[in-house]
């Protein structure tokens, strides 16, 4: 059984740092490949969380929008809160309708109308408009039911 061992080292210099020696094989190439591949699967958490719509809890963004700067506004009210916030991309609106429709009722959203989706006590108003040529636009709102 091979064993990671972890020393730390004083150089000439003064300096202190950390070595890596494998029984029997390269450990310090070892610990290096481990270290990359952490910080690795760090960069894809961070991605991965940036593809949900910003202010709302679990809502996907869907590949191919990105949202609009300054969009997004959000407060509280005694009877719940209001989320709003817009995405563009060069989608068709068939396209962006199918998918949410799709999607969100796995995630516990109810169809309630075009573009109407009810989870709880609150309703989930998506607005897609072509606004020009190769750019689509959704507005997500939020509101108490």
């Amino acid at each position: 059984m091979r064993q990671l061992r972890l020393a730390v080292c004083r150089k000439a210099d003064g300096y202190r740092g950390m070595t890596a020696s494998k029984t029997g094989f390269e450990g310090a190439r070892t610990l290096r490949a481990m270290l990359a591949l952490a910080l690795g699967l760090f960069a894809f958490g961070l991605q991965a969380s940036e593809r949900f719509v910003p202010g709302f809890e679990a809502l996907p963004l869907m590949a191919g929008l990105t949202v609009e700067p300054g969009s997004a506004m959000a407060f509280e009210k005694p009877d719940g809160r209001i989320v709003e916030t817009a995405a563009v991309g060069n989608l068709s609106e068939m396209h962006i309708r199918n998918w949410y429709s799709e999607a969100l009722p796995q995630l516990g959203w109810q169809p309630a109308g075009d573009g109407l989706f009810r989870r709880e006590r609150e309703v989930l108003s998506l607005t897609v408009t072509r606004e020009n040529v190769g750019v689509t636009r959704v507005a997500f709102r939020l509101y108490p039911q």
